[in-house]
């Protein structure tokens, strides 16, 4: 069983931790109140990340963030990854924990990507089953992200919005709602985002994430947007994230920015406009 009333992290910004940031966190992390680690680049026994994570879990709320448990995948999940992550939830206790509505591995093969699934009967009873496994193994409930898309599979039969309301109805799992996500693959699906977020079961959501993206073109000159993290949120994603808010109310909000990563003041600003537009929301 698990804990059905977790922790909640702040109502306010919060940014993925990178180690050359460490020393600037320390000094002024200015509107950042919170921070994001990935699951699985703490899954060592000690040396200088775990140190760092120590000192800071001593400072700030702290979400995990994995990016390897493949629950959308058809294979079982991988016991020895659970473990590992069990360990770090054990000693680390923190705030929250998520994972992607994705898989990356298959027969034992594993790929560096968060790769999309179709939403069928099968998968909602194949999804849930993993979500409910986690939720055991961790002794808390987690939250589940919605995926940045680029095609939809002739096979689908639920809506994206309706099967993460199934997922919660089975589960009780948490959702953490990427409003960049929703931007990236309403356009890539020529779909409206803003129809998505009033679709979309806001009553889960327990964290939201922000982050860049970029702009291309496919074959026939539509667009194609790539969920990159590795630029600045663009306006009409903030103004996505203005509209969610009005449905959410005040959110822990996260700025994603994982490649090309910026110094600390171009990352911090991101927070604090963040901050600016939690604080538009309220009033």
């Amino acid at each position: 069983m698990f804990d059905a009333q977790p922790k909640s992290l702040p109502p306010s910004p919060g940014v993925g931790f990178k180690p050359q940031h460490y020393g600037d966190i320390l000094v002024d992390p200015g509107a950042v109140t919170w921070l994001e680690v990935h699951a699985e680049n703490y899954m060592g026994d000690g040396g200088r990340p775990i140190a760092q994570l120590r000192a800071l879990a001593d400072r700030f709320p702290i979400s995990v963030h994995g990016v390897g448990l493949s629950i959308g995948g058809e294979d079982p999940l991988d016991r020895a990854h659970l473990a590992r992550l069990r360990h770090l939830i054990d000693w680390l206790a923190p705030t929250s924990f998520s994972e992607h509505l994705a898989w990356s591995s298959h027969g034992g093969a594993f790929f560096n990507d968060l790769l999309p699934l179709p939403y069928t009967d099968a998968t909602l009873a194949s999804v849930a089953d993993h979500i409910n496994e986690v939720q055991d193994a961790l002794g808390r409930r987690m939250l589940l992200e919605n995926p940045s898309t680029y095609l939809d599979f002739d096979e689908t039969s639920w809506l994206e919005t309706e099967f993460f309301a199934q997922l919660v109805r089975r589960t009780d799992c948490g959702l953490l709602l990427d409003v960049n996500n929703v931007f990236v693959a309403c356009t890539n699906r020529g779909e409206d985002p803003y129809s998505y977020i009033d679709a979309f079961p806001i009553e889960a959501v327990g964290e939201i994430h922000l982050g860049g993206h970029d702009a291309q073109q496919d074959e026939h000159g539509a667009p194609l947007l790539i969920d990159s993290h590795g630029t600045e949120v663009i306006d009409p994603v903030w103004a996505l994230y203005a509209h969610t808010l009005r449905r959410t109310g005040p959110m822990a909000t996260l700025i994603e920015w994982d490649n090309d990563v910026p110094d600390w003041p171009t990352l911090e600003a991101e927070a604090t406009r963040a901050a600016r537009v939690l604080a538009e929301g309220v009033a």
